[in-house]
């Protein structure tokens, strides 16, 4: 007899329900979110005939946490039903929209029985790349934090230190530059800039790190600085350099986040096994690489072939079809996505062959974006190829030459 376990999980308690194949439910059960609780689950679990040979397939509306991991260990299938999904199988069970913890349990448990071969189960990555997943993925939200706060301490200069805008205008990332964060916190309005000396801009740069050019750096920010700009009151100017340093602060913990998860990244990416391929590529380094990695996994089964992985990165088109009315759209994986631009965007530099398809695709009509998301497509599919057959990016075979081309 076929048994099958579904969890509807909660801050504090979960609820446990386990169904046979014909839909009779054999055991409820609310359990702790503790060590405790998860024994009980799997001593309810191997009561119901749970072996590490032959475990029960468990259905969850997540697919992170601690009891997630629990459920995970050996060879335990756990499916990760979306709680879309699952609100609609909900329907299937009552029409009068009734809801309720063991209820939603009971549903999850039921999927699996009915639709197991409809929903896949979490992805069997190693730990290593699962660590390398979660180290990229927070080194990614900390690059977009710091940028959504970069973006608004440039609003709020505008407003009363154009000045800082343009001594930053000449620096690589701007705002987010040491440089530009220790000037501003030297001198948080345009009033108490323009006073300042030669040497204290020295003084600034070489705090911020800097070791060459100090003099002709500050020599210019004195005359940006001293240069002609309006001015806001002196009182809400105060006001608002006081604004400006609170940004400040957040901003620089932005900057310390997400230089330090880069250097956990660096530490663990390159320990991978698959680390060699992915960086072969051209356009990937260290940091895309990692990220490449986080979003795909190590798992071969994953994917069954290349068509696979290109639908789960956004290619594959989605059709909504409905009497007069279609629309074509297509998945959308922001982690991936993101990624799949910056790669496709660093390999026409390094790489001729990219460069000349990209070429081909905006001289067939393609804007730059679709050109580039077609370049992303093809270069995830080699990347498929050359992870299945453990062999490196090869410019020739990835991108042949034509024999006219080469006579």
């Amino acid at each position: 007899m076929l048994i099958y376990c579904g969890i509807d999980w909660a801050e504090k308690t979960h609820a446990v329900a386990l169904v046979d194949d014909t839909g009779q439910r054999l055991a409820k059960r609310h359990i702790t979110d503790d060590a405790a609780g998860y024994k009980i689950l799997l001593d309810l679990l191997a009561e119901y005939g749970d072996t590490a040979e032959d475990p029960i397939p468990v259905a969850i509306e997540t697919s992170r946490g601690l009891l997630v991991a629990v459920l995970r260990t050996g060879k335990r299938q756990v499916f990760a039903i979306n709680p879309m999904a699952a609100a609609r199988y909900r329907d299937r069970h009552s029409v009068s929209r009734k809801k309720s913890d063991p209820g939603d349990a009971l549903v999850l448990a039921n999927i699996l029985r009915t639709d197991m071969h409809a929903h896949r189960p979490l992805p069997n990555d190693s730990d290593l790349a699962r660590a390398v997943a979660v180290l990229a993925r927070a080194q990614q939200d900390a690059t977009w934090n710091r940028q959504q706060i970069s973006n608004q301490l440039r609003s709020l200069l505008r407003e009363y230190y154009p000045a800082a805008l343009a001594a930053a205008d000449g620096w690589k990332n701007g705002l987010c530059r040491a440089e530009a964060r220790d000037l501003l916190r030297t001198a948080p309005t345009p009033t108490r800039a323009a006073r300042l000396t030669l040497t204290q801009f020295q003084a600034a740069l070489k705090r911020a790190g800097r070791k060459r050019g100090v003099e002709g750096e500050a020599e210019r920010l004195r005359e940006v600085f001293r240069s002609k700009w309006a001015h806001q009151p002196p009182l809400v100017e105060e006001a608002l350099g006081k604004q400006m340093l609170a940004l400040l602060t957040q901003l620089d913990a932005a900057c310390t986040a997400a230089d330090q998860l880069a250097n956990a990244v660096e530490e663990a990416f390159p320990r991978h096994p698959d680390a060699e391929i992915i960086l072969s590529f051209p356009g990937l380094g260290v940091q895309l690489g990692a990220r490449v990695l986080a979003e795909i996994g190590d798992d071969r089964q994953r994917f069954a072939d290349a068509r696979g992985l290109k639908a789960y990165a956004g290619a594959s088109p989605i059709t909504r079809a409905s009497g007069k009315k279609t629309s074509i759209t297509r998945r959308w994986n922001d982690r991936l996505n993101h990624t799949g631009y910056l790669w496709a965007f660093a390999s026409l530099t390094a790489s001729p062959g990219a460069k000349a398809h990209y070429r081909r695709r905006r001289d067939h009509g393609d804007w730059h974006a679709a050109a580039q998301r077609n370049l992303f497509n093809r270069m995830i599919g080699q990347l498929h190829h050359c992870l299945k057959n453990h062999t490196v990016f090869d410019e020739q075979t990835a991108f042949p030459v034509e024999l006219a081309a080469a006579a």
